[in-house]
């Protein structure tokens, strides 16, 4: 990043690399959780509800490109080792040892209302400082609210399912 575009931050760079790279290791946690979700749910609408996990793990890949790249931008370097996405991470990761499908939408809501939390948290943390990086949160933070409703709609669906 430009000389500039360092100036313009306003806020911790280190700490700030530090948050982004939590949220880049609950991201990459989030997308195999929803992938490998997709691949083994069973049950009642079946189709619908991997087709929802498989679309939101490709969602979940591009936040954790988009902050890869913010990271870099910033002068720091993206969390390089999976073995330390465990030890950033603000929202875990919750196996998908039931493949249920009702099971793993409560799974994924309740991760979805974590990543709501953090993303707010740091949109708090900047302010109205580093407009570039909150813009990139913003959007993600609007992915998150929407990956939560989904999932909540396909829930209720699914418990109206005969």
């Amino acid at each position: 990043m430009g000389t500039k575009g360092r100036e313009i931050v306003g806020v911790d760079v280190k700490e700030l690399i530090n948050l982004l790279n939590k949220a880049l290791s609950d991201e990459w946690l989030a997308f195999y959780q929803y992938w490998v979700g997709a691949l083994v749910s069973k049950g009642k609408m079946h189709g619908e509800v991997e087709k929802e996990l498989s679309q939101h793990a490709q969602e979940e890949f591009q936040h954790a490109e988009i902050l890869a790249k913010r990271i870099i931008q910033l002068g720091g370097t993206p969390v390089i080792k999976p073995e330390d996405w465990y030890k950033l991470t603000n929202c875990g990761y919750d196996a998908p040892e039931d493949p249920d499908t009702q099971k793993l939408l409560i799974q994924n809501i309740k991760g979805e209302q974590c990543a709501i939390s953090t993303y707010q948290k740091l949109i708090e943390f900047l302010g109205n400082r580093d407009i570039v990086t909150m813009h990139l949160l913003i959007e993600i933070l609007e992915d998150e609210v929407e990956h939560e409703e989904d999932l909540e709609v396909l829930l209720e669906d699914l418990k109206s399912f005969k």
